[in-house]
């Protein structure tokens, strides 16, 4: 317990820090954390006899990030159109890819980076904290509604510990945590910030719930260690992947 939480809070501060500071260092440490991920799903899938194409993938997240940085995102639909042709000449002419290996290989990408990457275009903008905060108040609020007031169990065969009432509480969580932001950055649009805390927190809620049915068809109770006591990146950004593209449609289409 003392060297999870040890772990959680330098964790904690160094996203913080990182994100504060911005710019390239944001952006790069956006790009570790996909290739982190994308490993640590590799190794989890391989347990069940999946092999990802997960260097193609390596290379297309490094070209993805880098025409995000230069600003030449004109070129990502020719850059996908090349992965899908790569991907499809691998299976035709590996003969020990199966499809398994193609859905997983695609998905990843799509799962981790795709999503991930959305905290890069949302870089500079103060409205980048809502992707974080309402993924730690959903988390927060659910543990410690569930804890003490959790009886009707959620989904017992995914996750036997998460109740109803603590995806309740979990939602009023961020729902209270981005009124107060919204509040604080001098907003009076309450209607659609609380759209948003709600819908943000059901996918953060969800995201936490994909990533338990990943592990649990693999067997596996974590996908790493690189954070003592917490597992490995994504276990730590499987409700941060959903609430990233959320809170990045939801400003750039509502607010």
């Amino acid at each position: 317990m003392k060297s999870r939480i040890i772990s959680g809070v330098i964790g904690l501060l160094l996203l913080i820090s990182i994100v504060l500071k911005g710019g390239p260092l944001l952006n790069f440490s956006v790009l570790i954390i996909g290739l982190i991920g994308l490993f640590e799903f590799d190794k989890t899938v391989r347990k069940i006899d999946i092999r990802p194409l997960v260097f193609l993938n390596y290379f297309i997240t490094i070209c993805l990030f880098i025409l995000i940085n230069i600003n030449a995102q004109s070129y990502i639909p020719f850059l996908l159109i090349v992965y899908f042709f790569s991907v499809m000449l691998l299976f035709v002419f590996n003969k020990n890819l199966n499809m398994n290996d193609i859905s997983a290989t695609v998905f990843s990408e799509i799962y981790i980076i795709f999503l991930l990457f959305h905290i890069i275009l949302l870089n500079g903008n103060i409205m980048i904290w809502l992707i974080f905060i309402t993924a730690w108040a959903t988390d927060t609020f659910a543990y410690f509604t569930g804890m003490m007031f959790g009886k009707r169990k959620l989904c017992p065969n995914l996750s036997p510990k998460k109740t109803v009432e603590g995806a309740i509480g979990g939602i009023l969580g961020s729902l209270i945590v981005t009124l107060l932001f919204a509040k604080y950055i001098g907003s009076t649009d309450f209607v659609k910030f609380t759209l948003l805390a709600v819908i943000a927190s059901l996918f953060a809620q969800i995201g936490d719930l994909t990533a338990s049915k990943i592990k649990r068809l693999c067997g596996v109770k974590d996908y790493g260690n690189i954070m003592p006591g917490h597992g490995g990146v994504l276990d730590r950004f499987d409700s941060i992947l959903y609430t990233t593209p959320i809170v990045y449609y939801f400003i750039k289409l509502l607010l």
